[in-house]
């Protein structure tokens, strides 16, 4: 009766709403408008809202170790890892291949329409295509970071994912990374983190990180690209980096990767405890 209860509920949802549906208040209001008594099925709205798993959104600047963490994070839960990041390098890419004005939204607005990206999980690791093509290399460098942070301050692109970003987060049970996920893309998340390190430490990883892919980057390079990505993303009007409403702040600076991940599980643990609800 209970899974009866919840595809109907899901059926009489707009499709637009139905990432909501482990919200309490809307919950029950679906309960009210299908005549369904409150005091009697509280059960079973218990049980509904239970069965929810959870959006998490982890957001923070570059070499924060939100990819590295969130795929521990995911991992660990079961859940599924989604990497939004990833989307705005490929427009990135696609900007570059086809010698577009990365600020001109008219030949964004084409280019986005015609766009097509494909997210393979496979060994678990993201393997990322444009076209039908792996892209998942060549989307990693400085250079497309940065053209990234020029495309994603552009309105009709923010617009052009927003709508691929929720519909891979639809029905919970999901760790999603970025910049802007508790901010704009799942406002309502149930579990926010925004993960932050000092500029210094986050110059190391990320030299390491390109080292260790055997690509060779200066170090002092990396470090001020990064502290221009900052810049950019902070001062955007549009989506502008922050910590979202109610986000559990973590600074990585002195933390292992264990580290940071167990913190995480013990706030999402915190949640997901009974007494919590």
């Amino acid at each position: 009766m209970v899974s009866f209860r919840k595809s109907l509920i899901l059926t009489a949802l707009p499709l637009s709403h139905r990432e909501d549906f482990g919200s309490p208040v809307k919950l029950l209001c679906v309960f009210l408008l299908l005549g369904l008594d409150k005091t009697k099925h509280l059960w079973c709205f218990r049980e509904l809202l239970m069965m929810r798993k959870p959006v998490i959104t982890i957001d923070g600047p570059s070499g924060a170790g939100k990819s590295t963490i969130s795929k521990l994070l995911a991992e660990r839960l079961s859940y599924t890892y989604i990497d939004t990041g990833a989307l705005y390098r490929v427009v990135a890419l696609k900007v570059k291949q086809s010698g577009s004005d990365p600020e001109n939204g008219e030949q964004l607005r084409l280019l986005c329409s015609n766009l097509h990206i494909a997210l393979d999980y496979k060994d678990g690791a993201i393997r990322v295509f444009l076209e039908g093509k792996d892209v998942t290399e060549a989307i990693r460098t400085p250079e497309m970071s940065l053209l990234a942070s020029r495309v994603s301050a552009e309105k009709v692109v923010r617009n052009a994912l927003l709508a691929i970003q929720r519909k891979l987060g639809e029905g919970g049970g999901v760790v999603v990374e970025g910049r802007d996920m508790g901010t704009v893309v799942f406002p309502e998340a149930e579990v926010k983190f925004f993960l932050d390190a000092s500029l210094e430490i986050r110059g190391k990883r990320r030299f390491e990180q390109y080292r260790e892919g055997g690509k060779v980057f200066d170090r002092g390079t990396i470090t001020q690209e990064i502290a221009k990505r900052d810049r950019d993303d902070m001062k955007r009007a549009l989506s502008p980096l922050k910590p979202a409403d109610g986000a559990v702040t973590i600074d990585s600076t002195g933390m292992t990767i264990e580290d940071v991940v167990e913190r995480m599980l013990q706030v999402i643990e915190q949640y997901l405890s009974p007494s919590s609800k």
